[in-house]
């Protein structure tokens, strides 16, 4: 196990300032407010089961990214989960997803990101995140696939925060996404408003579009939609050819600064990754702070390195934790803080598949 584990202290500090900075955001909706205190116990509990599990040599990590669906009602370009090509007639069914996402809570894990491909192709999510009201489920969306009937169950399910994607105005996102997506997206933020479900944004920084995303004014604009939430993920060229959309240097020193303004002037929460992870000593994957499960049950480092040596289809997740790749991966983490920014996983690809080779 690793020996330098202050962070994980650090990170559970972080998570009660988290969801504490999410009550005086949410202070004007009462039933937010009550799901956030819920969290906060919830969160307590899970902390000392991680620390429980910490002493007999187990690391588990507060957050869990899955994969839920490989399919995707769109093409957006330089997407890495269709990069990544990934097969779906392997994927999970509905009791082994249940089994695995009730597990994670039963081991402490507070957060569970869910993702895909688009999981709204996979409605019945929202069967299983009702039946665990304690965990909070950022749901990542590309949001064409929000009905009305999908908003009356939100409603039911305020742990459920969709995180819509979007790319900046119209000409940025429907480049990316498809013509019309913004049009519509607009449209889904007013029933969101209206409904007074919590949800938010969740921008890909490039190069391209890092001056509109990070401009005073098009967050302003967001925030009179009703959104309070925004995540920016720096853009990862894990397609040949879009290594050019990767943001510069200077934007990457600049984006910091920039967050840190927002937070301390704007009523919403601002996460930056995978900035926000140098609090932590770098890179938080292969367990240290997330693990990422694909749909097809591979326990893998990080959603950006499709690596594994151990399947939730033969193994408990619990078991599964106790991966000898993943282990490898946080005792020699040094290796994944030298690295240029951006991904560091992905920058050290080869290095994370040569550990397959011999385990």
């Amino acid at each position: 196990m690793e020996r330098d584990s202050d962070y994980n202290g650090l990170l559970n500090k972080t998570i009660q300032a988290f969801l504490k900075e999410t009550l005086w955001v949410m202070y004007r909706n009462p039933s937010m407010v009550k799901t956030v205190l819920q969290a906060i116990r919830f969160q307590k509990k899970a902390a000392r089961k991680r620390e429980e599990y910490q002493k007999q040599g187990l690391q588990v990590p507060p957050y869990m990214i899955i994969s839920i669906t490989n399919q995707c009602n769109l093409r957006c370009q330089g997407c890495y989960a269709r990069a990544q090509h990934r097969p779906v007639e392997r994927e999970m069914g509905h009791d082994q997803l249940r089994s695995v996402i009730a597990e994670a809570k039963d081991l402490g894990i507070s957060f569970v990101f869910l993702a895909g491909g688009e999981p709204l192709i996979r409605p019945d999510i929202l069967d299983i995140t009702n039946a665990l009201p304690e965990v909070i489920f950022p749901l990542f969306t590309n949001g064409l696939l929000i009905t009305d009937e999908t908003i009356a169950r939100l409603r039911e399910q305020k742990n459920v925060i969709p995180i819509i994607s979007l790319e900046g105005y119209e000409t940025e996102t429907d480049g990316r996404r498809g013509s019309g997506v913004y049009s519509h997206l607009r449209g889904t933020f007013e029933k969101l408003r209206i409904s007074g479900i919590f949800f938010g944004l969740s921008f890909t920084v490039s190069r391209t579009n890092f001056d509109t995303v990070t401009n005073e004014i098009f967050i302003h604009q967001l925030m009179a939609s009703g959104c309070r939430l925004f995540f920016f993920v720096e853009y990862v060229p894990v397609k040949e050819g879009t290594a050019d959309r990767v943001i510069m240097d200077e934007q990457r020193s600049a984006l910091a600064g920039i967050l840190d303004s927002f937070r301390l002037r704007f009523p919403a929460l601002f996460i930056s990754f995978p900035a926000d992870e140098e609090a932590f000593g770098g890179c938080l994957s292969a367990g240290r702070g997330f693990i990422h499960i694909s749909a097809e049950g591979d326990l893998e480092p990080c959603p950006f390195a499709p690596y594994s040596d151990s399947n939730l289809k033969d193994l408990s997740l619990k078991e599964a934790l106790q991966s000898e790749l993943l282990s490898r991966i946080r005792q020699n983490h040094a290796e994944l803080t030298e690295t240029s920014g951006g991904c560091a996983l992905w920058e050290k690809r080869d290095w994370v598949e040569s550990f397959l080779k011999t385990i």
